[in-house]
């Protein structure tokens, strides 16, 4: 047996010689058939050289010689072909890189040809000038570089510096296709040779970061990756080089250059040999990719973070012993909808965290508003991982999103109201409150007034009624304090404190009873200094929500409740008040809200509008403080009046209130000051708060003043008075005293020649309701002389050349035919004839003999 088996081995090596000689002897002939070409390939003709070439290739890959074969033709040829790669036809140089490229893809030992392929290729493609003029050709060589790299792999470790030139030259090529395959070749040659590759990584960070920028993005998808390759199998050292570029890239609108940036920065966390150096430098790339708007990144990211946290707690498992005992205990409060990291994930941020805050707080203020986007959606992936752990950097916190939230980008507030939202899930209301309630106390610039009130409401919405509770009394008295609900009239700071309040009434619903005057006060204020019907109705809603709180009915309610405290405080600030004072505006928003309230306050009520309009005081508050009587008073009956109580308090009403303000004083102002009197007074007379009865005590004082302000300049003031002699007139009836009427009327007849016609209407008005006030004590024999001149003016009008003041005037003669007929039948025979248009007088004396038949 042994003996068979030494005779197949020895016949076995035998044909294994015989194969190798007839090789040998194959390759011989192949050369000597080649000698000839190899000759023309130094001809001066193009056309003989390029022949030559394509001779070559048919005496050998079209022969299909063996790889042994091959090998030894290729060592033979390969100097000529590569002295082809200088020659000045381009189809020749293309001929022979298409042959060698074909050479080392099929012999056996592809690097015994790097000696001299790689100088050579060094010489046309590593030089500080390309000396290969084609785009295509430089892609043929780079391409045949990368098969070099595949097959032969460590082989190239010799050729360190020749191949990193090549590649430092070829990444900047003009050509995207070439830097694509020059960073192709970059990453296989890094993994070919890690261990020797590390010495002259950093060569390669340069042209790779001029790279990452380029227009097309696959070129810059090749630079990403190809910069994650040098990071990982370089020395370490050039981390901090390629971060900063990385980082621009996660702004890319290709969402694939983001994906690379995402993929590279994600292994480098899994894989880099220093990561732990350089944790708090990767950590902020990878989770700003939490925000990407692709959600294939997002769920990448977060995979590749999941990964990381992992094997960071399986690497430290003895240092979170005591933690992972607890592993499964969640915070008391969570937000909704999110999903906790892991232990590791936690951990790593928790441990990073004063590293990456200091940069977060600089770059949220950054000019760019993409990076302030990106920087405000990383802060609030932060804190969801630090937790509890954000109270040692709660200052630093909110010194950031006081300004952070106040950018003008909406999308940078959301995520910074986010954030704030997390503190007040996470940390202790006790600290977060001492910080940001000393802020929202503090005076701060009116740019930044709004900010920390849009943090404390954003935090109150994340904490719990239950933790909140003890520290509402405190709450209510800061936003409730004067220097902060009346800080500002920007709709901006409004609507934040606004917001506190709403934040409040959901947040601690029927606790929010203990500080209900406090919240309504804010409320009050909001309404008070904004002119947004907007704004305002929502601070309506939240009146209306902080009923419900307390079990009442609506907004007249809760009035009740606290119209005392509230007009107190108004009173003890009243003699400050000028034109600006807030404090004005929201007596207007209390008194006209609470509706029939005002009318069971009415002692602690008027004393403030009594001394609020004073002379002395600012005449503009003295106008806005008469608007709001008279609003009040024409609604009497369900405001001041409520109560039926009104009367009660007319005369000091009148005489200390109103009419020292219809005294006449020279100057615009004070004129000004009248005519908002007399509106007042008006509405008095026709709110249907007073009776005759009522006023009879105190007509006697007033009835000068309406008169004199007949004379007034004011048009206005001359109105208002001809409308109030009209509405005493209409309230007393009959009851007037024959001297206060013979008083009227003069200076009724005065204003029928008033340059207004509006006022010559109201005038005419009032006189018919004058003789209509003529009762039994006006004898009408008694006072003829009065009578006959209030004839003889009214007929002197009938003949106005304006033909609606002739029918007022008529209508009034008919209702004077009652009072004494003969006196006036005479008078006006007397004119007739005198008249443009005796018609009017005709038909008056018919209506004369008609009333005087009808009483006959």
């Amino acid at each position: 047996m042994v003996c068979v088996c030494r005779s197949v081995s020895g016949h076995h090596d035998d044909i294994m010689a015989a194969m190798e000689v007839g090789e040998e002897r194959a390759a011989a002939d192949v050369l000597r058939a080649l000698a000839r070409h190899l000759n023309c390939l130094n001809e001066d003709s193009k056309s003989t050289r390029k022949r030559a070439l394509e001779s070559i290739r048919k005496e050998t890959f079209d022969k299909r010689l063996s790889s042994v074969a091959l090998q030894e033709v290729f060592a033979c040829l390969l100097k000529s072909l590569l002295k082809c790669l200088s020659d000045p036809m381009e189809r020749c140089r293309e001929a022979a890189v298409q042959m060698i490229a074909d050479f080392i893809r099929n012999v056996p030992q592809p690097e015994e040809s790097l000696p001299y392929l790689i100088p050579a290729l060094s010489q046309r493609l590593g030089g500080n000038e390309i000396l290969e003029p084609a785009e295509e050709l430089r892609l043929a060589m780079l391409e045949m570089l990368t098969l070099v790299v595949e097959v032969c792999g460590s082989c190239l470790a010799p050729y360190l510096d020749d191949m990193i030139k090549i590649l430092q030259r070829t990444i900047l090529d003009p050509f995207p296709d070439v830097k694509k395959e020059s960073c192709k070749c970059t990453v296989n040659f890094a993994k070919s040779i890690p261990e020797h590759f590390h010495m002259q990584s950093e060569g390669l960070v340069k042209p790779l970061m001029q790279t990452i920028s380029h227009q097309h993005s696959r070129v810059r998808v090749a630079a990403i990756e190809t910069a994650g390759a040098v990071v990982q199998y370089g020395n370490g050292k050039t981390v901090d080089d390629v971060l900063s570029h990385l980082a621009q890239r996660l702004f890319d609108d290709s969402p694939q250059v983001r994906k690379s940036v995402t993929l590279v920065v994600g292994h480098w966390l899994l894989n880099l040999r220093d990561r732990y150096s350089y944790f708090h430098k990767l950590i902020p790339l990878l989770l700003s990719s939490f925000s990407d708007e692709i959600p294939e990144i997002r769920l990448l990211a977060a995979d590749l973070w999941r990964q990381t946290g992992a094997q960071w707690e399986k690497e430290n498992e003895e240092d979170l012993k005591d933690k992972l005992d607890f592993l499964n205990q969640h915070p008391a409060r969570y937000p909704a909808g999110a999903e906790r990291p892991g232990l590791g994930c936690r951990e790593l941020v928790v441990r990073n965290l004063s590293k990456l805050l200091p940069a977060v707080s600089r770059d949220v203020a950054d000019w760019l508003g993409a990076t302030r986007l990106k920087t405000a959606q990383l802060l609030a992936v932060l804190l969801l991982h630090a937790e509890d752990h954000s109270t040692q950097h709660l200052h630093l916190l909110l010194s950031t999103l006081y300004h952070a939230c106040t950018d003008a980008e909406e999308a940078v507030v959301r995520s910074c109201l986010e954030s704030a939202q997390l503190i007040g899930t996470f940390v202790d209301p006790e600290v977060f409150l001492k910080l940001l309630l000393g802020r929202v106390e503090s005076p701060h610039s009116s740019s930044l007034c709004s900010g920390p009130l849009m943090v404390l409401a954003a935090a109150l919405r994340g904490c719990s009624g239950e933790a909140l509770q003890p520290h509402l009394p405190h709450l209510g008295a800061v936003l409730a304090h004067p220097d902060v609900c009346q800080e500002s009239q920007q709709p901006a700071y409004l609507r934040q404190l606004l917001a506190c309040v709403t934040a409040l009434l959901s947040t601690c619903a029927g606790d929010c009873g203990i500080i209900s005057l406090q919240l309504l006060q804010v409320l009050v204020s909001v309404q008070s200094l904004t002119a947004n019907p907007e704004l305002c109705g929502e601070a309506q809603h939240s009146i209306r929500s902080l009923c419900q709180a307390q079990a009442l009915s609506n907004p007249v309610e809760l009035y009740r409740r606290h119209m005392a405290a509230l007009l107190d405080g108004l009173s003890r600030s009243q003699p400050s008040w000028t034109r600006h004072s807030p404090q004005r505006l929201q007596l207007e928003v209390i008194t006209m809200q609470s509706g029939p309230v005002v009318g069971q306050f009415l002692p602690q009520l008027l004393p403030v509008l009594h001394d609020s309009l004073q002379p002395s005081r600012d005449p503009e508050m003295r106008l806005q403080i008469f608007i709001l009587l008279s609003k009040l008073l024409l609604d009497a009956r369900n405001t001041l009046d409520s109560q039926g109580q009104f009367s009660e308090h007319l005369e000091p009403f009148l005489l200390d209130l109103m009419l020292p303000n219809l005294v006449w004083h020279a100057g615009r102002v004070p004129a000004a000051i009248r005519s908002a009197a007399l509106t007042c007074l008006l509405a008095l007379l026709q709110g249907g708060a007073l009776t005759w009865h009522q006023l009879v005590g105190v007509q006697d004082r007033l009835m000068p003043h309406i008169l004199a302000a007949l004379d007034e300049d004011s048009q206005l003031s001359r109105l208002m008075a001809c409308r109030s002699i009209s509405a005493l007139q209409t309230l007393a009836g009959k009851q007037l005293h024959p001297d206060t009427l013979n008083k009227i009327y003069p200076e009724l007849l005065k204003r029928l020649d008033d340059s207004s016609e509006e006022v010559r209407a109201e005038a005419l008005g009032a006189l018919g309701r004058w003789l209509s006030c003529l009762g039994r004590e006006y004898d009408p024999q008694a006072f003829q002389p009065h009578l006959e001149l209030l004839f003889q003016q009214l007929l002197l009008h009938l003949d106005d050349p304006d033909g609606a003041v002739q029918d007022a005037v008529l209508e009034v003669l008919k209702s004077a035919s009652t009072v004494h007929p003969a006196l006036l039948c005479q008078n006006v025979e007397a004119v007739r004839d005198k008249h443009r248009n005796p018609s009017h007088c005709d038909r008056l004396l018919r209506h004369i003999r008609s009333v005087s038949q009808d009483s006959a």
